[in-house]
């Protein structure tokens, strides 16, 4: 009987612009994370190609805001990449951007070392089953920001979101809902129009929730959870449109 070899060490690169970047994460690398080898350190999209070719990592440890061509710019270079990434940066507003670049994990810096070490666990994980990195539609989730990088909500877990100014409450299985500093309508071109529909300017909905419909003094859906919610009357016939599309697919 045969058995498969279990992956305990990963070799790496560090891309960073700043000579300071490089040098501590390296270094903080080489002292808590022995299975990381650090390769070589690149101060540019440029150098960090060369360092890909030569080397073969597998992982590259990207800064993003770089001179001349960023992280973003690099990964862009590849079509078919044959190496993890994970995004190292100071601003965390990036990290919608890095999932849908197929990033395995997003570190601010100055870097946690705790964060840093499951990030190392993660990335054995990951090459030892072989797992492909998807994209977010791919992954059925959503990407929110936050304070250590961004948070994974499955679609399936939404039952609906509400506008509040500029903010957005997402009102999520289980009652853990949350208030999101991005606009209802950045929501709606991120989530799949399939399944969220926006039924009223305050309101998108995951349709797969809808317990009821009334039309008996307005038009109004009742949720999975209990919330009545207002539909307006311009968009009342392209939601029983929607219901009865996703009702035969069933």
């Amino acid at each position: 009987m045969s058995s498969q070899t279990v992956i305990t060490k990963l070799t790496a690169i560090i891309v960073d612009d700043e000579l300071y970047g490089r040098e501590n994460l390296k270094t903080i690398i080489e002292n808590y994370c022995c299975e990381i080898e650090i390769l070589g350190c690149a101060d540019s999209v440029v150098n960090a190609k060369e360092l890909v070719n030569l080397h073969k990592p597998d992982v590259v440890f990207l800064d993003i805001n770089m001179p001349v061509l960023d992280g973003f710019d690099f990964l862009d270079e590849y079509e078919d990449r044959n190496f993890m990434v994970v995004f190292v940066s100071a601003h965390e507003e990036f990290g919608i951007n890095a999932v849908k670049a197929g990033a395995v994990d997003y570190l601010l810096k100055p870097v946690n070392i705790k964060e840093l070490k499951q990030t190392v666990k993660n990335l054995l994980s990951i090459k030892n089953k072989g797992i492909k990195i998807e994209t977010v539609h791919e992954m059925d989730k959503l990407v929110l920001p936050a304070s250590h990088g961004f948070d994974l909500l499955a679609f399936d877990d939404l039952i609906r979101l509400e506008a509040d100014g500029c903010y957005t409450i997402i009102v999520i299985k289980g009652g853990k809902n949350k208030i999101v500093s991005r606009t209802l309508k950045d929501f709606e071109d991120t989530l799949p129009k399939e399944r969220f529909f926006r039924i009223h300017k305050s309101h998108l909905i995951n349709l797969k929730y809808v317990k009821e419909y009334s039309n008996f003094s307005g038009n109004y859906v009742t949720m999975t959870d209990g919330s009545k919610v207002e539909i307006s009357r311009r968009k009342a016939p392209e939601f029983i449109q929607k219901i009865k599309a996703m009702l035969k697919t069933i």
